[in-house]
């Protein structure tokens, strides 16, 4: 689960519908510490970049990325793994703050929130189903 959280080609592949593409940064594998990637996508009807850099790393436990370039004012996004006795528990903890000051509050309580939990789910939900198939392989490489 912890290697395939930091697999830039299931991230890609969770999120096709997205058109989210690697355009700088870790181009094929597995992210590390201090490792950037920059993904370009379509998100909310716009094009958009974004820019993160793993800023926390501690195999097999937990691995932080945060925003260094993108759209929000500030995105931590911090990955927690327990081994349990038939698999393993993640946990994400997502961290963000918008540009735009007023407007920008209602629009992320009222639907960035919901926007952005959907995207994790999504993407959470493509690592489990890889990860108790026999697929996983090819996206640790």
């Amino acid at each position: 689960m912890f290697d395939l959280s930091r697999s830039v080609a299931l991230h890609k592949s969770s999120m096709k519908q997205h058109d989210e593409k690697i355009i700088d940064g870790t181009m094929s594998g597995l992210m590390n510490l201090n490792d950037t990637v920059t993904w370009t996508a379509k998100h909310l009807f716009k094009q958009r970049r974004l820019k993160i850099k793993v800023t926390n790393f501690h195999r097999p436990e937990y691995f932080t990325d945060e925003q260094e370039a993108g759209d929000f004012k500030m995105m931590k996004h911090e990955h927690y793994f327990k081994p349990i006795e038939n698999g393993t528990i993640m946990i994400d903890q997502f961290h963000f703050e918008t540009l735009r000051g007023f407007i920008g509050k209602l629009v992320t309580k009222f639907y960035l929130e919901k926007y952005m939990t959907r995207l994790l789910k999504e993407r959470n939900k493509m690592i489990k189903e890889v990860a108790e198939s026999n697929l996983w392989k090819q996206y640790l490489s």
